[in-house]
């Protein structure tokens, strides 16, 4: 048998991890700038090579076996670190950024506090281009492609292999709408949340307790409502309604406040173990770093410091 130069299939692997990105050839197609049947023979080349089935192929679907998906898991990594090599080489010290920054960050923050805040930044670099990913899921960097993520969690849920840093503190508000507060009143202590209509952040199975700290006082309040939702937004769209009274993120709360659409509530009392209290800035370790994610990275802090 002869021997295999691996080489001669770096083509074939890239087209691969591109495949499992888009989750179909005419999207993979369209990215790479080549035909479906090119992508197919060079899948089908690998799969004679592997001796491996990588692909499961059907007329609505491309999925990737449990072989592919864990051949492209391995490529993944590499294959962004010859993106950082390359674009390093490309680089032209002192001259304009350029190239594909690719950022992820929550939802609430992206829309109300990042999108706002990049601008200036993308009309001072015209020739860079920022794709930002809007989720509130802890997205895989390396994997996944992504140069830096901002992540609203606490320290220690950092992965270890990563570079991170605090963007900014963030706080949790007690807020309901004048509305609300017109017609069911204003909580005067955490107990009395008992008495209204609570909309809450599940966290799981259990019953929702809110707990607050005054000083060295510490009190948890069982509460409840009419809704509940796992986004800060969707959250605050309730309180705008009048359904209720709601703990939010400063970041998603502050645009409201500011526009007295809704009003902060038991101001002595600090809610706890609600949101985490920063928001960070994760890349994953390199070598190397692009002058466009350390360009970017420090514009994200003197912004939001």
């Amino acid at each position: 048998m002869n021997e295999i130069r691996p080489e001669i299939y770096w083509t074939h692997l890239y087209w691969l991890t591109v495949l499992e990105e888009q989750k179909s050839y005419t999207r993979a197609a369209e990215k790479l700038a080549v035909s479906k049947s090119a992508i197919s023979q060079k899948i089908s080349e690998l799969e004679r090579v592997t001796g491996k089935a990588l692909v499961h192929r059907t007329t609505r679907s491309v999925t990737l076996s449990e072989d592919g998906l864990r051949l492209v898991a391995e490529l993944n990594e590499p294959f962004g670190q010859i993106r950082e090599i390359f674009t390093g080489t490309c680089d032209d010290e002192g001259g304009p950024l350029r190239g594909t920054l690719r950022l992820t960050a929550p939802v609430a923050f992206s829309r109300q506090q990042l999108v706002p805040a990049i601008t200036p930044f993308l009309h001072e670099h015209p020739q860079l281009h920022l794709q930002l990913e809007v989720t509130d899921r802890l997205v895989s960097l390396a994997s996944e492609g992504f140069d830096l993520a901002i992540r609203h969690c606490r320290r220690e849920l950092l992965p270890q292999t990563h570079v991170a840093w605090p963007l900014c503190r963030t706080a949790t508000l007690v807020v309901a709408s004048a509305d609300y507060i017109r017609r069911f009143g204003r909580p005067d202590s955490p107990d009395a949340l008992r008495q209204h209509h609570c909309l809450t952040y599940p966290r799981g199975p259990q019953s929702p307790h809110w707990t607050f700290e005054c000083g060295n006082e510490r009190v948890s309040v069982k509460v409840q409502g009419p809704f509940s939702t796992n986004n800060s937004e969707s959250l605050r769209d309730a309180v705008l309604a009048g359904l209720g009274i709601a703990l939010l993120p400063d970041f998603s709360a502050r645009e409201a406040i500011g526009r007295g659409l809704v009003q902060e509530l038991l101001p002595g009392w600090q809610p706890v173990d609600v949101f985490a209290e920063n928001l960070y800035v994760i890349r994953p370790y390199t070598p190397r770093v692009s002058r466009a994610v350390e360009t970017f990275s420090r514009y994200l802090k003197t912004t939001f410091s």
